[in-house]
């Protein structure tokens, strides 16, 4: 399958699947941190999708593909400090703040700094269209977070710093985002995405451990906890496996940009399943998001 990407990347083909991945990601995303956030503490949800995820991962990358050589071992190692220092920050934002707020701010910090990290590493220019689409995108998901921000009446007492953990997370996003595009181009791509799924899950199981032993009251039980970690472990490899792949195929920075329209898909979730009024000023906020993106991938061409 490896063959198919090489025979992809630098076409206009590969465009085109980078840009299905990038969306395919970006709703895959939005359903990720709804697990996540979920009815249950977002330590132990984060935990238990992570232990599906290393028992699930550990036979294709220890069997199925070459082991990491050389200084591929400190790529991996890079992507393991890394995701779990923003796994850290989502669970510690989500501790504090409301999801329809929290995501919103995580996500939109994002495009800004992966695509100047894109021009910095991989020499990637954007048109003056491009930066436009950017900032109407991010204008609709801040725009969003401040607007949840006045109307939400959950977590009041703790959102301002859920909201600057929320920031932060962003900024790991950003660093992530551009290094996994970087690790997945030094190293066969189905070799790091399956030593990626599985190295970087073996931390939050040991979290998940320490804090369910601390816990006082009644705990989540442990078929609740299995129901919540392998639907968390299947999204988790199509939303962070798919948007590598379109980081390999086409450009770093119009695949963050695009997935980040996970926040129209997550405000969506908000309304459909967490039964949250969606009213015409946030219809029109997510209408800015689709538009940005709409502006990044018209303006490229």
């Amino acid at each position: 399958m490896s063959d198919w990407i090489y025979q992809l990347e630098g076409t206009e083909a590969g465009h085109q699947a980078a840009l299905l991945l990038a969306l395919s990601a970006a709703l895959l995303h939005a359903i990720f941190g709804s697990l996540q956030k979920g009815k249950v503490d977002p330590w132990l949800s984060r935990g238990a999708i992570d232990t599906a995820l290393a028992v699930m991962s550990a036979p294709m990358a220890l069997f199925l593909v070459p082991w990491p050589e050389g200084s591929q071992w400190l790529l991996m190692v890079g992507a393991m400090v890394i995701h779990f220092a923003y796994k850290l920050g989502m669970a510690l934002a989500y501790s504090k703040g409301a999801y329809t707020v929290v995501y919103p701010v995580v996500r939109g910090m994002g495009p800004f700094f992966t695509v100047i990290g894109a021009y910095f590493i991989f020499g990637e220019v954007f048109t003056l269209g491009q930066w436009l689409g950017v900032l109407v995108l991010m204008g609709g998901i801040l725009g969003l977070a401040l607007y949840n921000l006045r109307h939400i009446d959950v977590d009041r007492e703790t959102l301002v710093p859920a909201l600057w953990l929320a920031v932060m997370t962003g900024g790991l996003v950003a660093l992530y985002t551009t290094y996994d595009a970087y690790a997945i181009r030094a190293m066969e791509p189905f070799t790091f995405l399956a030593w990626f799924f599985f190295l970087t899950a073996l931390d939050f199981p040991l979290l998940m451990v320490w804090r369910w032993r601390r816990m006082s009251g009644t705990r989540p039980a442990i078929g609740q906890m299995v129901r919540i970690g392998i639907p968390g472990a299947l999204v988790a490899y199509g939303s962070f496996g798919t948007v590598m792949l379109a980081t390999r195929l086409d450009k770093v920075g119009e695949a963050a940009v695009l997935r980040e329209t996970s926040t129209v898909f997550a405000a969506v979730i908000g309304w459909v399943i967490l039964k949250e009024t969606v009213g015409p000023r946030r219809i029109a906020l997510m209408s800015m998001i689709a538009i940005g993106a709409v502006i990044v991938e018209m303006a490229g061409k």
